[in-house]
């Protein structure tokens, strides 16, 4: 079996339990190394995720003869740089979702993987857990009939972050480094869950609104949107909302029953149909990102296709860019 060789660009929280610990998890991948503007970080990194070497340079890094593919994990504005710098020197990328900070910089990335033929994987690492696929068996199986509508529903109060000044704000609230604030930090994992299941969406509109005042994206969002099959959907999102108003929730609606999943929480899956309710609880790997790292280790190997690329994420950007107005 052939082995994969990874090299990390960024260490940042999502990479310590998420995903890194999963490189060296799968069979045929290993973290070969890891790049950090921070030296100290990036040693850390490696030594505490047994990679052999360390960089604070990316360009460095993707030239080391060593490193087979590059996985990136920087804010979203970076990635398209880093995703065309490697696939131009023929090594194959994984980036964290969004895609990129806009659905511009995603056609860029399209474009070069086109032009290369190197591939370039999207962390939408949802659509591979036992509890998502779950629920797509459950919409494919038939179980609560054709469906009529879908509905998402996300809110939660204000961070303690979330009050800091312009200068110290997170840089998920940093439009020019996030593509928006929150809503385009965690609304993709939604958007691309939905469109896995139900197919593209090819008509979206939205309403935004910056209610709370504590930074300068948007904190509330509602849309509309319909999938290529006619399919309605629509979704709320507030992210000051009140602690009573917490929900994470999405609604399929079917001709002979109803569905509920939770996205980030993980709830029990609810159905509902003529026969009666059922909870269904099903448990992920302690990894979560370790299925989807799997199916790009295997793409790469040869022995298997990973459907979450570049061209099957961007849509998601396209969506998101029309609600909230870019276009």
């Amino acid at each position: 079996m052939e082995l994969i060789r990874w090299g990390f660009i960024g260490c940042g929280e999502v990479t310590e339990k998420k995903s890194g610990p999963a490189f060296n998890e799968v069979e045929g991948s290993v973290i070969e190394a890891v790049m950090s503007r921070n030296e100290e970080k990036a040693y850390d990194y490696a030594k505490r995720h047994r990679a052999k070497k360390w960089y604070t340079d990316a360009q460095s890094l993707i030239d080391d003869p060593d490193v087979d593919a590059v996985y990136i994990a920087t804010p979203p504005s970076s990635h398209a740089t880093f995703a065309i710098m490697a696939m131009k020197a023929g090594k194959p990328a994984y980036v964290e979702k969004p895609l990129a900070a806009s659905y511009d910089d995603c056609a860029r990335i399209n474009r070069v993987s086109e032009q290369t033929g190197v591939p370039c994987f999207v962390a939408y690492y949802r659509r591979y857990l036992p509890y998502f696929q779950r629920v797509k068996s459950i919409v494919n199986e038939g179980m609560i009939g054709k469906i009529s509508n879908v509905q998402v529903r996300f809110s939660c109060p204000p961070r303690d972050l979330d009050y800091h000044s312009s200068e110290n704000l997170p840089w998920r609230l940093q439009p020019d480094i996030a593509g928006g604030g929150y809503f385009y930090d965690l609304a993709p994992h939604q958007l691309d869950l939905l469109q896995d299941i139900f197919g593209v969406v090819t008509e979206a509109y939205g309403i935004c609104n910056n209610c709370a005042g504590l930074y300068e994206a948007e904190d509330t969002v509602s849309a509309c949107f319909r999938f290529e099959n006619g399919l309605p959907g629509s979704g709320s999102w507030c992210f000051v909302g009140h602690e009573s108003a917490k929900e994470d929730k999405i609604t399929v609606i079917g001709e002979q029953g109803m569905l509920s999943f939770s996205v980030f929480t993980y709830d029990p899956i609810l159905l509902v149909t003529s026969k009666g309710t059922t909870s269904i609880t099903v448990p992920n790997p302690p990894y979560v990102q370790l299925p989807i790292i799997k199916s790009v280790v295997e793409h790469l190997q040869g022995i298997n296709v990973c459907t979450c690329t570049c061209v099957s994420a961007t849509p998601v950007n396209w969506v998101m860019d029309r609600i909230l107005g870019k276009f």
